[in-house]
């Protein structure tokens, strides 16, 4: 009777077409809300990124670790070498697949028309699974055309629920050229985004498509040594709601509208991360917030460099 109730819902929720609604209808087992997709398909919020994780044993371990405080987005990539992991999390936690949302990439070495179907199939033997919710071309360099050709293919064949672009902030050619040349259009797109960056011309752009954004480094990542943590407006914000730097970072994003995928294979800052549904910035906070703004990426690679580095041989990428 109560998988008839959320069935319900969850059609009910797809018919609509107000992100506000969704989130409001409908939430995981932790509160997370769920935005709608250009696409009508829900997807939670919030999520584990499984970036760098130490091995993809750790990472099965992460994610039961998650699964059982409540997370039910999972976001990976064939390049991390963890994907495996993820599936067998999934199938020991006894959870529902449907309930689960996991999220996955390409690799350049995998692009193009007919070797991309491939790719995909044995994406879905690695992590055991009959379906992937999201999948992202991971880079724009190569015949990244020639792979939404067969991604495409593969959301009509079920393989596939939904299409994401990741990294395709690169250029405005780029992201011209996926657009003008796909029939399933983008609903997702991964950038790097946190309060120090915040991408306003970039949110612009794919707001006329609908596009959602879900951001990498949405604490700044390693490469910022910690300078969110330590900033003083994010320290005083922290303070006055008794929570962490982080824990205010990552609302921040779940209010301007974000979805956000931090990463952790730390038990506790799994848990620490996802204690964000208790409270809310204000509007005067959520202001201060904002005017951090100065587009300061922490992570910085030309289209050409990665052009040359992605090109070749599988390795896991220095940026998500």
């Amino acid at each position: 009777m109560k998988k008839k109730i959320l069935t319900g819902l969850v059609m009910l929720a797809s018919m609509m077409c107000s992100t506000s609604f969704a989130q409001d209808i409908y939430k995981t087992a932790a509160n997370v809300p769920m935005v709608q997709l250009n696409n009508g398909i829900l997807m939670p919020q919030f999520g584990l990124g499984t970036f760098l994780q130490p091995s993809d044993e750790v990472c099965e371990q992460s994610c039961l670790t998650a699964l059982k405080a409540g997370y039910r987005h999972f976001d990976t990539a064939h390049a991390y070498n963890d994907e495996a992991g993820v599936g067998r999390a999934v199938k020991e936690s006894g959870i529902p697949r449907e309930e689960i949302w996991i999220t996955s990439k390409l690799w350049p070495t995998e692009y193009g028309e007919g070797k991309t179907l491939k790719a995909i199939d044995e994406m879905l033997e690695r992590m055991q699974l009959d379906y992937i919710d999201l999948l992202y071309v991971h880079q724009p360099v190569g015949d990244f055309v020639g792979a939404w050709r067969d991604m495409e293919k593969a959301v009509a064949m079920g393989k596939v629920r939904t299409l994401g672009i990741s990294n395709f902030d690169a250029s405005d050619e780029v992201f011209e050229k996926i657009m003008n040349e796909s029939r399933v259009k983008p609903a997702v797109l991964q950038i790097e985004c946190h309060p120090y960056a915040q991408r306003l011309a970039m949110r612009e752009k794919v707001k006329p498509y609908g596009i959602h954004i879900t951001c990498w480094f949405p604490l700044g990542g390693a490469m910022s040594n910690g300078a969110l943590f330590k900033d003083p407006t994010i320290m005083k914000i922290a303070e006055a709601h008794g929570k962490t730097p982080a824990q205010v970072i990552l609302r921040w994003h779940m209010q301007e509208g974000f979805s956000a995928i931090p990463g952790a294979s730390n038990p506790d800052y799994i848990k620490e991360n996802i204690e964000i549904f208790d409270f809310e910035l204000t509007d005067e906070e959520m202001t201060r917030m904002r005017d951090l703004n100065k587009e300061q990426r922490f992570f910085n690679m030309s289209l050409e460099e990665k052009e040359r580095a992605y090109l070749g041989k599988m390795q896991i990428p220095t940026n998500k």
